[in-house]
């Protein structure tokens, strides 16, 4: 108790020693301090009613610090009474955060109360140490056939989700949530980094219909917030997801989109701070900064952080540093191509772009891996012989080819699945197709026992049993 009070009143001394800003440069801000000058990361409050936040990002000198505002700095000048909050930035965590939106602040919203049964944590947290990490590497089963099968997901580990607008990204994110909170009892922490708000409100209703809110936190750095803002809110997400990892003992599926807006944002801060620019014009401490996030997301001893983010490629140049610092940290790459949203192949996954380090025969059955190289295999040969199709047509290939057209394309088919989320939209109920299924039914069209079927009867299916029930069906009307 006299540890805890002398705490109390070390806070207390540090806000009552007052500093007064020096300079303002958009959001970067000079603070001078008589004496106790403000440690790394501690949050300073300025303005009318303390509505301004700083954090301290570095000292300068015996006197002086500098700190980058989480808020807009309108209204701020030299002279300016400056207060240190004795604390470092905080996220609300607990159960009361369950089925809310936050910003990077922790106020709530979406227009409802601020929730009270929560505690306040820094989010300036070191990743968990080495003796407590788990050394399995375990498959995460999602239920969704493509990804499962050829791209399977780590637990605890973290996917590159790649792909422009319109071609399902947000479905497939709504629908991974759905299956992790159904099936896992997980949690899923939604983080949008740079997000428009348009785009975080209409995911919010989906979610809403789609009925995972209850289980599912949202925290948003906007597009048109100071970067500041957006180089945290990432590290406010995940010292939530590390609560229900850490305290209550469950999965947590965090995703984050989109974590070039993070990089981005470091990227801002860094040349407002006058640091000398690296290579493209990136702050030179890039892979520090991500990997300190990245780093945090693991699987322990008692639960695992399974992330999934959206990763914009800046000029389609995978050779640029903020992809490849990025996919460094990455297990699984799913890659989703506007050519097969546009033929109907829902989710639009494009399976001979998409990888997975999980896929070894070390970490997945013999017979999985075999059967993943076979399918990836068909698909190949299937796209190869795409052009001669379309200039001298099916018929002029050989028997052999033939076979192996039709075997892909049933292929495609079969991976398709209709998605609990979009029931409403399709009309199709939506399916979760266990992996020793989908590996079943791939198994059995490679050896062409579907040969004989029409490839309709296996568009949107869940295991492959439902081909044979809608043939029968068929051929008793």
């Amino acid at each position: 108790m006299r540890g805890a009070s002398k705490g109390h009143m070390d806070n207390k001394n540090k806000s009552s020693n007052p500093g007064t800003i020096v300079s303002v440069r958009g959001s970067i801000v000079d603070v001078e301090f008589e004496k106790d000058l403000p440690t790394i990361y501690s949050l300073l409050r300025t303005g009318k009613d303390g509505n301004i936040a700083i954090e301290t990002l570095t000292q300068l000198d015996a006197r002086h610090i500098r700190g980058i505002a989480l808020t807009p700095t309108e209204g701020l000048a030299r002279g300016m009474i400056v207060k240190n909050s004795g604390d470092t930035l905080k996220a609300p965590v607990g159960r009361g955060i369950l089925s809310r939106m936050f910003d990077v602040f922790g106020n709530a919203i979406d227009r409802k109360p601020q929730p009270s049964d929560v505690e306040w944590r820094t989010i300036h947290r070191a990743p968990p140490p080495l003796s407590r990490r788990s050394t399995r590497s375990e498959i995460f089963e999602t239920g969704i056939k493509i990804i499962d099968v050829l791209a399977p997901l780590e637990r605890g580990g973290k996917a590159g989700l790649f792909g422009g607008a319109g071609v399902g990204k947000t479905v497939l994110l709504t629908e991974m949530i759905h299956n992790m909170v159904k099936q896992h009892q997980g949690v899923s922490i939604f983080c949008g980094i740079g997000e428009r708000s348009r785009e975080g409100e209409e995911l919010y209703r989906d979610m809403k219909e789609a009925g995972v809110l209850p289980n599912t936190v949202m925290v948003f750095g906007q597009m048109n917030e100071p970067p500041g803002a957006r180089f945290r809110v990432g590290h406010v997400a995940l010292t939530m997801a590390e609560y229900f990892r850490d305290d209550e003992h469950r999965d947590v599926l965090l995703l984050i989109d989109n974590i070039f807006r993070f990089i981005q944002a470091g990227s801002e801060v860094s040349g407002l701070m006058g640091q000398m620019p690296s290579r493209l014009g990136y702050q030179p401490t890039m892979g520090t900064e991500l990997s300190e996030l990245e780093e945090r997301i693991s699987s322990t001893d008692t639960g695992a952080i399974m992330s999934i983010q959206a990763v914009y490629v800046p000029a389609d140049d995978f050779t640029d540093p903020a992809a490849v610092h990025t996919f460094s940290h990455l297990s699984a790459s799913i890659v989703l191509s506007r050519k097969r949203a546009s033929e109907g192949l829902y989710p639009a996954i494009d399976p001979l772009q998409s990888n997975s380090k999980m896929s070894t025969p070390g970490i997945i059955s013999e017979r999985h891996y075999r059967l993943a190289q076979e399918i990836r295999q068909t698909l190949a040969q299937y796209a190869e012989l795409k052009d001669i199709i379309s200039m001298l047509g099916l018929e002029q290939l050989s028997q052999e080819d033939r076979n192996v057209v039709a075997r892909a394309r049933r292929l495609e088919r079969f991976l398709t699945q209709p998605f609990f989320t979009t029931e409403q939209f399709t009309g199709f109920k939506g399916k979760f197709v266990t992996l020793s299924d989908a590996l079943d039914g791939c198994e059995r069209i490679l050896y062409d026992e579907f040969k004989d079927y029409p490839e309709s009867d296996l568009y949107m299916i869940g295991t492959i049993d439902e081909a044979i029930v809608r043939k029968s069906s068929r051929d008793q009307a």
